[in-house]
């Protein structure tokens, strides 16, 4: 049995795209995914299944999903050692007197090469910063992710790919919960 962690962009934000948690467990265990756990109300969803690959859990949920509420939700479907790499790898957890609430991770649909920061354009977003690691981007902010030009749909545009972003706390915290 493999794990896997889907992360559901898009979903219970602003009043779009409602999902209960409980309606989306309960449609994912009649799939056949054992082990169904949810993490807070913006799309973090654990599932066992025999399927090896990520991609092909994260596009059978995508396609019930859009079956039973009309929803186009975009998934990423991370591992572990993605979340660890997040907390080892970071540049800006290991400054000091860092400021943990302005630090994100974005998780994106395919493995970028060193070039791609170039593409970011980081000058038009300064003071905010970034680091790309493969399928991760680890930012911080320096006002805060909710008063910046640098979200995911920026970064979605300048690199042509999927993303979607969650805060250290929440990636934190699904490391803890992976091997529940």
């Amino acid at each position: 049995m493999n794990r896997h962690l889907a992360l559901l962009r898009g979903i219970n934000v602003s009043g779009h795209n409602m999902i209960k948690m409980e309606e989306l467990k309960a449609l994912l265990g009649q799939m056949g995914f054992a082990n169904v756990r949810t993490y807070i109300q913006s799309g973090n969803v654990f599932v066992d299944s025999d399927e090896a690959h990520g991609a092909t859990v994260g596009f059978r949920i995508k396609q019930e999903i859009f079956k039973k509420w009309g929803y186009d939700v975009p998934i990423i479907v991370i591992t572990k050692d993605d979340l660890e790499a997040c907390l080892k790898n970071s540049p800006y957890l290991k400054e000091k007197d860092v400021d943990t609430k302005k630090l994100y991770f974005t998780f994106i649909s395919k493995e970028l090469n060193e070039n791609a920061i170039h593409d970011l354009k980081m000058s038009q977003v300064k003071p905010d910063e970034a680091v790309i690691d493969k399928n991760r981007i680890y930012i911080k902010y320096d006002v805060g992710a909710g008063k910046t030009r640098f979200d995911q749909k920026y970064i979605e545009k300048k690199l042509n790919v999927t993303a979607t972003m969650r805060n250290l706390n929440t990636v934190t915290k699904l490391l803890e919960m992976y091997d529940e």
